[in-house]
């Protein structure tokens, strides 16, 4: 049997539907997310949906099988990132299948993987759930898992303590038990504006910029070369990265403002506060009296953008034992990019990644999911049929 004969036609159609959904982060997710409620409403579901302050956006939290029992998570988020400026092939919210490939955005981050649980959430009714199985589905992972927190704050005031959490974000459906914490900031950068022909006498903001943003490159290349290391990650070292930045008028005007964002994705027990206290020193120290020499209110302004927790889940945790069960794989892996399943294990959901494609696809033109990997996403889940249902 080939690939394409191994994945379920539900699966596959259920993914065109959802990769149709255009949910950017920066729009509403409503329409995909009531699509979601009303395909789950047939099978006695219970849904619970919590809100962005706008009543744009919104999670949801579908409870399938007994009630009042602690059960088993599959969670994802809508949101994918924006396809401006990239080249697509093709229209990247129209599933193109080619070559044992399914094209589009979200294929792969992360919409193959809800699609799988929402194809075969019939069947996990059908045979009789003896524990319950809750879906997840959250708005703004992208921009910094700002939904997830709403809900699994509605969890705990409800009362519902899951037993276990799995996030299928794309692991190329291997178990992975640890991911790095990241911390993301935007700087802005106040100058005093001028003619250029007249530069010392002004505070050139885009040129300050461009010296705190060295000093964080230095500090990237201290990491890459010194560490400290854990060869398990994927990236065995903390990363800083500068990601955007603007700034300046025109060639002849002495920039008077400049912002640039930045991040630090850090190892589990590499201390984030330290990393800002060092960049935050050489901004006091080395930049800012120079430039309050020539106008006392110039400087430098940081600002937090997002925060994401380590993920550091225990080997031995009974949730690990349970996904490299369901996965066939023994092994298990730690990975440098951002889940929000280290917001589940912060509230003490025991939580392991592990989804079908490759984040090596993720955020990138013409990106996909292989039709094996939703074949085996499948296979997955149909293991946990055999686990949670009679």
């Amino acid at each position: 049997m080939n690939a394409a004969q191994s994945a379920a036609p539900a699966s596959l159609e259920m993914i065109r539907k959802l990769v149709a959904f255009p949910t950017v982060s920066r729009d509403s997710n409503l329409d995909l997310i009531h699509f979601v409620r009303d395909t789950l409403a047939p099978y006695g579901a219970e849904i619970r949906l919590t809100h962005d302050d706008a009543k744009r956006k919104a999670n949801l939290f579908a409870t399938l099988g007994p009630r009042g029992e602690p059960g088993v998570v599959l969670s994802g988020h809508t949101d994918v990132v924006p396809v401006e400026g990239q080249a697509w092939d093709a229209d990247p919210f129209a599933v193109v299948e080619k070559d044992g490939r399914l094209y589009g955005r979200g294929a792969a981050d992360m919409k193959s993987f809800i699609a799988c649980a929402l194809a075969l959430a019939p069947e996990f009714v059908r045979r009789g759930l003896k524990t319950p199985l809750h879906l997840a589905f959250s708005y703004d992972e992208e921009v910094g898992c700002l939904g997830v927190g709403r809900l699994i704050a509605d969890l705990m005031r409800a009362g519902i303590r899951p037993r276990a959490c799995i996030v299928g974000e794309p692991t190329g459906m291997r178990p992975v038990i640890a991911h790095k914490g990241k911390r993301g900031y935007r700087c802005t950068v106040r100058g005093l504006a001028g003619h250029s022909a007249y530069a010392p006498r002004g505070v050139n903001a885009v040129e300050y910029a461009a010296e705190a943003v060295a000093f964080l490159r230095s500090m990237a290349r201290r990491h890459r070369d010194h560490g400290p290391f854990d060869r398990s990650f994927d990236v065995a070292h903390t990363t800083v990265h500068a990601g955007v930045i603007r700034g300046g008028t025109a060639l002849n005007v002495i920039p008077h403002e400049c912002s640039f964002d930045f991040e630090f994705r850090h190892l589990p027990g590499d201390d984030p506060g330290r990393l800002l206290d060092e960049f935050s020193g050489f901004v006091k120290s080395r930049l800012e009296p120079e430039m309050r020499a020539v106008d006392p209110a110039a400087g430098f302004v940081i600002e937090p953008l997002s925060e994401i927790p380590v993920l550091d889940t225990a080997p031995e945790a009974e949730v690990v034992a349970l996904v490299q069960e369901l996965s066939g794989s023994g092994e298990i892996g730690k990975v440098s990019f951002g889940t929000e399943a280290s917001r589940y294990h912060c509230a003490g959901i025991p939580t392991v990644v592990c989804g079908p494609g490759s984040i090596e696809q993720a955020h990138k033109p013409d990106e996909y999911v292989t039709l094996d990997q939703v074949a085996k996403c499948e296979a997955f889940l149909r293991r946990l049929m055999d686990r949670i249902c009679r």
